[in-house]
């Protein structure tokens, strides 16, 4: 079942190099450098790493673990799974950064096991390896799989749904008995259940439409409309969906309701939702970036994969191209579905970035234009190279002084080893894309290993000390005052999180301490009274902290 001469390439004796990728050595030094690194010494980001963790702090320390707050206020942006996930997590590690980011983390690494499976019952081991290798090393999966957000748990079940559907269809058509299908049902529904108790309607949608669409195109149907229409199936689904959904309304009434399938899905998709908004064309733009470092290898196959599964007889559920067509089906329905949506970030490709993965293992021998696969990353490693000579010409084109000060905190970051190591990253890259008689795959895989340790070894930690650590050193400073904190105009939620207490938005009274940007203190100065004054107590970068005192007479 393998598009490839798997029989050929198993005849040549393994090379040390072939020995190391096919070995879990390998898998797990992706896994560590790609999901670990950094996880429990980076600042959270703001603003969504900070809210998460933010409202999960908060929905323990007040004892509700029904209905997320942020600031004291209602969250009603996801649902609760990822908040649990968090709070368990928290529970055993202490608030902390690694005990916001593990369930990330460890829902990653299930994800990449359950890539590993499906790619072992339809291919086999050295597939299965080579598609772990690929998702792990992928530049957007490493930064999702560390992030204190909600979207590794939500592609873990995506997956898991779509695998599972694609194993239905198999078992349907090869006439296996009916409590083995049943089975496999079971899983996918839970798969959805958890999906949509982790990010909504999303998790059901995509795998309702794949599939229909799937189903459809092999003339299968009738097999489609009985797994949708499987009422244990449903029963399962919403044994998981519907207790906590009664316990918000109960807590809530239909706050979250409105809130959440309102606004966060329709409206969200209808409307662009701070200033996150696209054209069209957006992930054209994006794709080749976020499947960093394979994006030229996936344009050399790209040709071969469309072909295999075009060739594949419409209304026929045997052949070849049977799996090409259903996981190109999986990406082409996500990418045009979130190019026309009003809100766009870069992440949500990735809920149709798996099948992806799957293919280039699948056809990782038929890359035959060297030169296709290898510029695109060779072009992003001498950007990267040259980070340290653009920031200095960025910061003399930016005019307002918040951007001023940290890109000037930026051009110092990277004065120091970075000014030679990230070139020597690009030279390291440029040496496996000139060496010939190595595999483009595995020298894609190897650049790979070089761009996460450039990415999280260099680049994220001195993007994200300038940016998140005077964020940080505040909360913790205001946190040993032990005084009344209020927030004006500044959103950085992870500020709360340091601080472990909630930061009113407001003007501060006489007395309290007011966390702030830098350039707008003097807004705080013009909001008090004339007999008060804002003197800074702390001051790092963009990040003041000023005592709220009576004027000297």
């Amino acid at each position: 079942c393998l598009p490839y001469n798997a029989a050929m390439q198993n005849s040549r004796p393994l090379s040390l190099l072939d020995r190391f990728l096919m070995s879990p050595l390998s898998l797990v030094l992706a896994v560590v450098l790609a999901f670990v690194i950094g996880a429990a010494s980076l600042p959270l980001t703001d603003v969504d790493e900070g809210a998460f963790s933010e409202a999960t702090r908060e929905m323990m320390a007040r004892g509700n673990l029904v209905s997320p707050t942020m600031n004291g206020n209602p969250r009603h942006d996801k649902p609760i799974l990822i908040y649990w996930a968090q709070a368990a997590s928290v529970s055993v590690l202490g608030v902390s950064e690694i005990g916001f980011r593990l369930p990330s983390i460890v829902f990653a690494v299930l994800w990449m096991l359950a890539l590993y499976r499906f790619c072992l019952r339809h291919g086999d081991r050295r597939t299965a390896q080579a598609a772990a290798l690929v998702m792990a090393l992928t530049l957007i999966v490493g930064i999702v799989a560390k992030a204190a957000i909600a979207d590794a748990l939500l592609n873990l079940f995506i997956a898991l749904a779509m695998f599972g559907i694609y194993d239905f269809f198999v078992a349907r058509r090869d006439g296996r008995d009916w409590p083995a299908q049943r089975r496999i049902l079971w899983g996918v529904y839970g798969a959805l259940g958890c999906g949509f108790l982790a990010k909504g309607p999303v998790a059901v949608f995509f795998p309702l439409l794949i599939s229909a669409l799937f189903f459809v195109s092999a003339g299968r149907w009738r097999d489609w409309l009985k797994a949708v229409f499987y009422w244990p199936g449903w029963l399962i689904f919403l044994a998981i969906v519907v207790p906590w959904h009664v316990a918000v309304y109960l807590d809530q009434g239909d706050a979250f309701f409105r809130g959440f399938y309102l606004k966060h899905n329709v409206d969200r998709y209808a409307d662009t939702f701070e200033g996150h908004g696209g054209k069209w064309y957006y992930y054209l733009v994006v794709t080749p970036f976020i499947l960093m470092p394979f994006t030229g290898w996936l344009a050399a196959i790209a040709g071969k994969v469309v072909g295999l599964a075009r060739r594949q007889p419409l209304f026929a559920a045997h052949g070849q191209g049977m799996l090409e067509r259903y996981l190109l089906l999986w990406f082409v329905v996500v990418f045009l579905f979130f190019s026309f949506s009003g809100t766009q970030l870069p992440h949500y490709l990735l809920y149709g970035c798996t099948p992806l993965f799957i293919l280039l293992a699948r056809h990782r021998l038929e890359a035959e234009r060297r030169w296709l696969a290898w510029v695109p990353v060779v072009l992003f490693a001498a950007l990267l190279a040259a980070l340290p000579e653009i920031l200095p010409l960025l910061a003399q084109s930016v005019k307002k002084p918040y951007e001023q000060v940290q890109l000037a905190e930026m051009v110092a970051s990277f004065a120091d080893q970075a000014r030679w190591l990230l070139p020597l990253a690009a030279l390291a890259i440029l040496g496996l894309a000139l060496w010939r008689r190595l595999p483009v795959w595995q020298g894609l895989v190897l650049a790979g290993l070089v761009q996460v340790i450039a990415f999280s070894g260099i680049i994220a930690p001195r993007i994200i000390a300038v940016t998140q650590g005077p964020v940080r050193e505040a909360a913790q400073f205001v946190q040993q005052r032990g005084e009344n904190v209020v927030a004006y105009r500044i959103i950085r939620p992870s500020f709360s999180v340091y601080r472990q207490a909630i930061t009113p938005t407001r003007v501060p009274d006489e007395g309290e301490l007011v966390f702030t940007r830098t350039d707008r203190l003097d807004q705080v100065q013009a909001k008090l009274p004339p007999t008060l004054v804002a003197k800074p107590v702390f001051q790092r970068s963009f990040a003041t902290v000023a005592k709220v005192e009576r004027a000297a007479p």
